[in-house]
């Protein structure tokens, strides 16, 4: 069948519109600089997501899963470029013309700490430009590519004052270029997350180069960050701004997200506001829940302005909650998961300013915006999201978590409360270095005892004795002193399942339902939501080295076979069903990738 179907015709025109022209550079002339680019030899496609190439229509719906030889030259074409850059320019490096594109690229302009200037004016896409932009099913996506050469943006070039040739040894994040395996990190844990309903920009391919270099094309319905705003706060700039937030509130409304969004623009700006309250709010108690790790900062840099997760290279997600870990970045130590909270109602404190200096046309001092009333409300939809997440993880159904979130709030927060004692119990061995930074051991796996309980009660209909509870959650970082029974801690494990307990009859009595019916339903649902083997940072590590290992013999269509594996593998949604490819070329590195994920299932 494949056979019959590679022999159709399939046309590939939307590629043509992928070339350097995009609507941001019409709308706000003060967020880039321009680029002239060229063609890049000797490039290959490593891999190639064919589901997300579909979403947005760069292929058609039943294009199957096979890397033609006219797609393989049109992905080359279209994504095989290097800019040409100051470098150049200065050393009057001459390039044959037929290599130069028509259409000017354009590299962004944005806040980055690592820069000295702190008001964003030598910072920016370093290392990337913005390829264009395509529109399918009613919606637009925008589409930038890491790796396509040294820009003046980089924090190489404003730390030393100089320009460098795209490739130079001179420096390494400075030279342009990006490598395979940031791509194929990217690739898996970005569509794992998505998978799981967590925001990501999305990988829809990589391109190899020699030497293990490669260009890393990212998909995103809207790529602006938090810092693209920023720069222009700190410097000042009301029209740039004004600019930036309008071409932004256009393009979430014409994407179909806003459909309540007001008319005018006051209002609108205000509307912004309440949005990214809400996102942020409920992102950083994401992030707490799930252990997601990605270096929030004040700069609004490592995050878009839907919340989503980008620039994979320090992004964690953690077995446990491993909320002491800082990431090495050599100047400086990154903030931890816990501070992430802090991280991101500060965003939105500069966003208060921000809204306000385009309401006023009057620059206020940020500490005004302190006790600003859209941080009450970060707060409470940040605390929101964290009850109903931990009804969520102890398996309920939708309707039972809204019911308690009405009904049964002290309850929650109590069991909350209980919970985290538990899943913030650090060794007693202290901190130590790792290889990228330093860490202190989470020793509870707290998935564990909510995937195991509903089963025991059910069986036994009492609660488990302390040394069971104790033996289900502990971890392979906990040690004999860790685990010490103490009379304080058998009753925190006492007052845990009395909770839980209390919870499971708050449900039985609100929908008139059984206890053994609800624990029978939760056994089922958390047995998914906790599974026992999840994808962790250095999991995710492990299974790139493998799939390069292997990826001459498994070509573009085994590593897409390989991915969805991957990805249906880790799905933790309860309200769908798992699927495998059972491709005979992958299955045994299946096999591999599951033997590697359930190892490294506590780690960082």
């Amino acid at each position: 069948m494949e056979q019959l179907e590679t022999k159709k015709k399939f046309t590939y025109s939307k590629f043509n519109k992928i070339n350097g022209q995009h609507p941001l550079q019409n709308s706000c002339p003060d967020s880039f600089i321009f680029y002239r680019v060229r063609t890049r030899e000797k490039g290959s496609v490593a891999a190639f997501n064919f589901d997300l190439a579909k979403e947005i229509g760069l292929i058609s719906s039943d294009h199957p899963e096979v890397l033609t030889e006219e797609l393989t030259q049109i992905i080359i074409d279209t994504f095989g470029i290097v800019i040409i850059n100051e470098y150049d320019i200065e050393n009057e490096i001459e390039f044959p013309k037929e290599e130069i594109r028509p259409h000017m690229y354009m590299a962004t302009r944005y806040l980055q700490m690592q820069h000295p200037n702190k008001q964003g004016k030598t910072s920016g896409d370093g290392r990337s430009i913005w390829n264009g932009q395509v529109s399918h099913g009613g919606r637009t996506f925008d589409i930038s590519s890491c790796g396509t050469g040294a820009t003046k943006l980089s924090p190489a070039t404003s730390i030393s004052g100089k320009n460098f040739q795209t490739g130079s040894p001179d420096v390494s994040y400075g030279c342009g270029y990006s490598e395979v395996d940031e791509g194929f990190v990217s690739l898996f844990f970005s569509e794992v997350l998505h998978k799981n309903r967590i925001d990501t920009e999305r990988v829809l391919g990589v391109l190899e180069f020699p030497g293990g270099f490669s260009i890393n094309i990212r998909v995103h319905e809207n790529l602006l960050r938090p810092s693209h705003f920023f720069n222009h706060l700190k410097q000042g700039n009301y029209n740039a701004l004004r600019d930036i937030t309008n071409y932004y509130i256009e393009k979430e409304i014409s994407n179909g997200n806003w459909p309540d969004a007001p008319k005018t623009t006051k209002a609108r700006y205000r509307y912004l506001l309440q949005k990214l309250t809400e996102t942020f709010a409920e992102m950083a108690a994401n992030f707490e829940n799930e252990y997601l790790f990605c270096w929030l900062e004040w700069d609004g840099d490592n995050i878009l302005m839907d919340g989503s997760i980008i620039d994979y290279g320090s992004v964690r997600q953690f077995g446990l909650y491993h909320d002491e870990y800082r990431y090495d970045d050599v100047e400086k130590f990154s903030t931890t998961i816990k501070e992430q909270k802090a991280k991101a109602k500060y965003i939105i404190q500069s966003f208060a300013q921000a809204i306000d200096f385009l309401i006023t046309k009057d620059k206020k001092n940020l500490q005004e915006f302190k006790t600003n009333s859209i941080l009450n409300n970060f707060e409470e939809i940040f605390n929101n999201k964290k009850n109903s997440t931990i009804l969520h993880k102890i398996g309920l159904k939708p309707t039972w978590v809204n019911k308690l979130m009405q009904n049964d709030i002290a309850t929650i927060e109590e069991f909350r409360d209980l919970f985290s004692y538990f899943e913030k119990t650090k060794s007693s061995a202290g901190l130590y270095e790792l290889p990228d930074g330093i860490t202190r051991d989470a020793i509870f796996c707290m998935r564990d005892i909510l995937r195991e309980l509903p089963q025991l009660l059910l069986s036994r209909n009492e609660n488990i004795s302390a040394i069971e509870f104790i033996e289900i959650i502990k971890s392979s970082y906990a040690n004999e002193v860790d685990l010490e029974l103490t009379s304080y801690r058998e009753e925190k494990i006492k007052n845990f399942q009395n909770t839980y307990c209390k919870i499971i009859d708050l449900v039985a009595h609100h929908f008139k339902l059984s206890t053994t019916r609800i624990l029978l339903e939760v056994t089922m649902r958390s047995s998914i939501i906790n599974k026992y083997d999840r994808v962790t940072g250095d999991s995710i590590s492990k299974i790139v080295e493998l799939v390069l290992k292997h990826k001459k013999s498994l070509k573009v269509e085994g590593i897409f076979s390989l991915l969805k594996d991957i990805v249906s593998y880790q799905n933790l949604n309860p309200e769908t069903r798992q699927k495998s490819s059972d491709c005979p070329k992958t299955r045994k590195i299946v096999k591999q990738v599951f033997n590697i994920v359930h190892y490294y299932r506590e780690s960082l």
